[in-house]
């Protein structure tokens, strides 16, 4: 494809039925500052090759669309400042103005399938926001969940988000929600919501064999695995959730909309948590790294 880069490391993985693991690029330009985006973002990888697969760092480079960031691009996006978002609505304008774009979940997901990737490891995914009913702010990622054949690894949806709400629009779309060894649908920083997940599965190979089975019977759509965050990083429930009415009502003074939200709401978590909550989403997307290359390297035996 014309617009579409892959490093050598990920064609050879590909070519030779190699686990890969794909990683979003928003995590590293908006999720933390410098230089923990850097660390994070090289520690992703890392732990990744250390569970026997390749990581696919995604993002839109000089118009280029790369599967696969050198160290050099990666710590491009860790340190330059104003690159836009890139979810589906905004590829076509950023590769034809020859810009730079950092990967939501909904991009990265759509670049991995074009890519011939079917794992990618997140934090968490975007959703229903609260308040979505007078506001519909409803993030992008449940769309491309619907449409696009990638397994999702994360920690649930974020914690600033209305997570019932997201769960029947997930229903609705069709998209299977696998709880990896919970019954209970994670909260980001905590492990549980109060809501539960469609099937709970025990093993890593479990999943491979749900994700394998999806594209044998070329269904629609991705798969959303649940992994709730390590018990000794998460928050306690009650203290987390206090902190995010605080966010979401301060971020409905200011006026804060739309593909602003998200960012606003972590940043003023990390604020008000004293960076506790940046302590727990660290540690979340860690796991979730591992687990999604063990899951990935399941998949290729199949």
């Amino acid at each position: 494809m014309e617009y579409l880069s892959m490093s050598k490391e990920v064609s050879e993985a590909l070519a030779l039925n190699k686990p890969i693991v794909a990683l979003e690029s928003t995590i590293i330009s908006h999720g933390f500052n410098y230089p923990e985006n850097l660390e994070t973002a090289q520690t992703c990888e890392k732990i990744i090759r250390d569970a026997g697969a390749v990581p696919a760092t995604i993002a839109i480079i000089g118009g280029k669309i790369k599967v696969g960031l050198s160290t050099d691009e990666v710590e491009f996006l860790a340190t330059t400042k104003g690159i836009r978002k890139c979810s589906r609505r905004d590829v076509a304008a950023i590769i034809s103005q020859k810009g730079d774009g950092a990967t939501t979940v909904s991009g990265t997901m759509m670049f991995a399938e074009m890519a011939g990737i079917k794992v990618f490891a997140t934090g968490g995914i975007g959703g229903v926001h609260r308040n979505a009913e007078t506001t519909f702010d409803i993030s992008a990622d449940l769309e491309e969940l619907a449409q696009t054949k990638v397994a999702v690894v994360c920690a649930g949806a974020k914690s600033i988000l209305d997570i019932p709400l997201t769960l029947e629009y997930l229903e609705t779309a069709g998209v299977p929600v696998i709880g990896y060894n919970t019954d209970d649908f994670p909260n980001f920083y905590t492990r549980k919501s109060g809501m539960k997940v469609d099937y709970n599965l025990p093993t890593t190979k479990a999943i491979a064999d749900v994700v394998f089975t999806s594209h044998k019977l070329k269904l629609k759509g991705g798969i959303l695995v649940c992994n709730p965050i390590p018990q000794d990083a998460e928050l306690d429930y009650d203290f987390i959730q206090a902190k995010v009415e605080t966010a979401v009502q301060e971020s409905i003074d200011k006026g804060i909309r739309g593909k602003e939200s998200t960012p606003f709401l972590l940043a003023k978590l990390h604020d008000i948590t004293q960076g506790k909550s940046v302590v727990a989403n660290k540690a979340l997307v860690f796991n979730n790294a591992r687990v999604a290359a063990e899951i990935a390297a399941e998949l290729v035996k199949m």
